[in-house]
């Protein structure tokens, strides 16, 4: 249990180790990219809210009985697929910087640089967009059937069940790619170090989560979840190898 929330207020906690001494200038232009992103997609998810609700919950379906009930979950469900958006586009453009921030995180915290650290800037633009490209691939081709399951009358309860746990997933993957890349890790094996700790990511996932749906911090979200999966990264490793 102690693991589980560790691993739910690593992003959090990666808020103080962003806006420490020494990582605050590379925080910055992630930072930018964050505020901008979210103002567009927080716009456009506010012009379609009430829409989707009245599709997922029509007046004379028989799911409005249970609407006290299923609110909740759908509302959960489309700030899901908000946020997504964001943390996808976002993190597409700021994919570059991330890698670089993952890095320094990890130099703070041990006092050296990962083995697999980029360079410079320049060094990281086609590695890391590429990266996220294939992230999204990832996602999308398991997205894909959710999002049929979440159209289906009766079965978008289920549907919304597991989009919330694989929007869990994914977040987990996203961010913790970053410190796991820096150690020679690749996709692949990042996952299959994951699945050994499932519940751990899906607790790390749901922190990135919240983080983003709290005003004000989730402009700051991504560079804190890059921070916090990197501490969640060093701890899981340091437990692996101890």
């Amino acid at each position: 249990m102690i693991s589980l929330l560790d691993a739910f207020l690593s992003p959090v906690r990666g808020l103080a180790l962003v806006f420490s001494p020494g990582l605050r200038r590379y925080v910055i232009l992630p930072l930018l990219v964050n505020v901008l992103v979210f103002a567009l997609t927080a716009w456009i998810g506010s012009r379609y809210f009430a829409e989707f609700i009245a599709w997922a919950l029509p007046q004379e379906g028989w799911l409005h009985y249970l609407e006290w009930l299923l609110w909740p979950l759908f509302v959960l469900a489309y700030l899901l697929v908000t946020f997504y958006t964001f943390t996808v586009v976002a993190n597409l453009i700021a994919s570059p910087f991330n890698g670089i921030l993952a890095a320094r995180v990890e130099e703070k915290l041990t006092g050296r640089l990962p083995p697999d650290a980029a360079t410079g800037l320049m060094d990281e633009i086609l590695p890391a967009v590429a990266g996220e490209i294939s992230k999204l691939w990832y996602f999308v081709v398991r997205a894909v059937p959710v999002l049929i399951l979440m159209v289906i009358p009766g079965l978008n309860v289920v549907g919304s069940v597991l989009w919330v746990l694989l929007g869990f997933w994914f977040l987990a993957l996203e961010y913790l790619d970053y410190p796991m890349g820096n150690h020679h890790l690749r996709p692949a094996e990042q996952r299959r170090r994951l699945r050994a700790h499932p519940f751990r990511a899906w607790a790390f996932g749901a922190g990135a989560n919240l983080l983003m749906m709290i005003p004000v911090l989730n402009l700051a979200a991504m560079p804190a979840s890059v921070a916090g999966a990197t501490r969640f990264w060093l701890a899981l490793d340091h437990r692996k190898n101890g």
